[in-house]
């Protein structure tokens, strides 16, 4: 009876998503922010260790100098066999080596490197003179050291976040489901009750945003039953109002038709009987289009069509004066969550449309299943422009049947207002005429 909601975007993913991605930010930066300052302080104690080994180095290598016999290049060997990431040279005024550490590369020390720190695409250096300008220290580390250094760290505060993510992020979606509980209650009540349950919605433990929200809900809620009672009294009044003077001048007409002595008085109690007779009809049928329009045709719970279609058909075979053509089909049970008396209004316009306008000798077919149901038959096709516009209120298709226009307005409203699907097919499905009407719960 009632369409799914179209999905659309969640308010509580929405919540979650920014809460992870803005935490994921703010980790980011602030890992790019320490990022930042560890390669500065990397920086500045790497060229305080550098700085410290030329000064160190400087005093050892003059004595060292000053004891040896031999006047070329002596390598320093290491106490134990590792990795040097600072290693130096000693040279001359003359820029003639002196003395290197075992692992030195003097491909990567600069030939005349100024005193104090400097750099190359490769390098870091730092130099120290000593004995009056004669004796040059010169200590160098590997930037490619340096970099390693840092993105250890950077790493060392990234993995963190990598590992802690699921649990940051299943902590916050938790919250949220846990916070828009109360919400989630209020849509579930709104959304499996059924347009006919008028009863105030719950609105017990929901959050001070959503509260007016229930408060507001329960006051339309009131109101359109108020104006729902008021119209279903309005009907009922003017139904008994408007029987009751048609039925009584009736019956007068058809005293007077009995009693009138001559032809032409008996014509003109004839033609009164007849126009209140369809004046009845038409005031029936307005009564139920109001009804149909009105509201109040959905019911709380389903209800079987089966026996309400059957009983339908009966009164229609016997005012209708269709002499058993019609073919009635009612496959298992089915049941709807629509009021009956509006079934049997939808049904029985739909059949007197097909009687009204049918073949008089090719049987009226009338199906119904728990998904359709259908009223086709046969006679001449209506032209397809012209469907729509059937389904107005005193539209009438190309036929000399007599007719108030009302009964597909009739049917049509009801769909509307239950939340059905009426479809007009003409010629009829398999066919080369005729007129099918169906109806989708």
């Amino acid at each position: 009876m009632r369409d799914d909601a179209p999905p659309g975007w969640s308010l509580r993913r929405r919540l979650a998503l920014a809460l992870t991605g803005a935490v994921t930010a703010l980790w980011l930066a602030g890992t790019a922010a320490a990022s930042l300052v560890l390669q500065r302080e990397t920086d500045e104690v790497f060229d305080s260790a550098l700085q410290e080994v030329a000064e160190r180095v400087l005093p050892l290598a003059y004595a060292e100098l000053l004891s040896r016999e031999t006047a070329d290049a002596q390598h320093v060997a290491s106490v134990r066999q590792k990795d040097e990431h600072i290693s130096y040279v000693v040279r001359d005024a003359a820029g003639k080596t002196l003395l290197q550490s075992s692992d030195a590369d003097l491909a990567k020390f600069p030939q005349k490197p100024p005193l104090g720190f400097s750099s190359t695409q490769v390098v870091r250096a730092y130099t120290e003179s000593g004995v009056k300008g004669t004796i040059f220290v010169t200590t160098v580390e590997d930037l490619a050291h340096r970099r390693s250094a840092v993105w250890r760290s950077v790493a060392a505060l990234i993995w963190p976040l990598v590992a802690l993510a699921p649990t940051v992020v299943a902590v916050i979606w938790i919250s949220a489901r846990l916070a828009f509980k109360p919400v989630d209650r209020l849509r579930a009540e709104l959304a499996d009750r059924g347009g006919g349950n008028l009863a105030p919605v719950a609105g017990a433990g929901l959050p001070r945003e959503i509260a007016p929200v229930a408060v507001s809900v329960n006051a339309l809620i009131g109101r359109l039953s108020d104006a729902l009672e008021a119209e279903r009294s309005f009907t009922a009044n003017s139904a008994h109002e408007l029987r009751t003077p048609i039925a009584a001048a009736l019956a007068q007409a058809q005293r007077l038709l009995a009693e009138s002595s001559t032809e032409a008085s008996r014509q003109r109690a004839a033609a009164i009987a007849s126009a209140l007779r369809r004046l009845a009809r038409l005031s029936e049928k307005l009564l139920q289009l109001a009804k149909a329009e009105g509201g109040g045709l959905i019911s709380d719970t389903p209800r079987p069509l089966g026996p309400v279609l059957r009983l339908v058909a009966q009164e229609a075979e016997r005012d209708l004066d269709i002499d058993g053509r019609l073919d009635l089909v009612i496959a298992g049970d089915p049941v709807a969550p629509l009021d009956p008396d509006a079934f049997a209004v939808l049904a029985r316009n739909l059949i007197e449309n097909a009687v009204k306008h049918g073949d008089p000798e090719r049987p009226i077919v009338a199906r119904l299943s728990p998904d359709t149901f259908v009223v086709a038959n046969d006679g001449p096709a209506v032209a397809p422009e012209n469907l729509q516009r059937l389904l107005r209120p005193f539209e009438r298709g190309p036929t000399r049947a007599t007719g108030s226009g009302l009964g597909l307005a009739i049917a049509a409203a009801i769909c509307r207002g239950a939340g059905l699907r009426l479809e007009l097919q003409s010629p009829r499905p398999g066919a080369g005429e005729g007129f099918c009407a169906t109806v989708h719960f």
